[in-house]
């Protein structure tokens, strides 16, 4: 499931990712969010946190998830990917290379430095 992490702000699309990930998932709640965001603001500063191991993520949700990228390539601004997983850090890291915008990892107790990052593109000390 995913769900939108409440008291972010306005210009950030924050979602947190935890049990089974299913197309459902992106299609009635991630991407009608993102859409909104990007007409918005006309760009896309999105942060996931990953309370799920990606094995839970089903084929329809990796494809709407490939689809969501593709949609706004050219709106990504920022991107914070919060996880536990050192591939997965590893892996951001590297796709920012080839991504527009920025794409940053995150350790998952540092929700606050994402958020801010994430809208501001600085971290603050806490």
């Amino acid at each position: 499931m995913i769900t939108i992490i409440p008291d972010t702000p306005e210009n950030v699309a924050a979602f947190k990712a935890s049990g089974e990930i299913t197309r459902e998932d992106f299609e009635n709640l991630v991407i009608p969010h993102v859409k909104t965001k990007v007409n918005t603001f006309n760009e896309l500063n999105y942060l996931l946190l990953l309370d799920t191991d990606l094995n839970n993520f089903t084929a329809g949700a990796w494809l709407q998830d490939a689809l969501l990228g593709l949609q706004n390539i050219t709106k990504w601004n920022r991107a914070a990917i919060m996880t536990d997983k050192k591939a997965v850090q590893n892996f951001t890291e590297i796709f920012s290379v080839l991504m527009p915008g920025e794409f940053r990892s995150f350790d998952k107790d540092d929700l606050y430095n994402a958020i801010c990052w994430c809208a501001e593109g600085k971290q603050k000390d806490i």
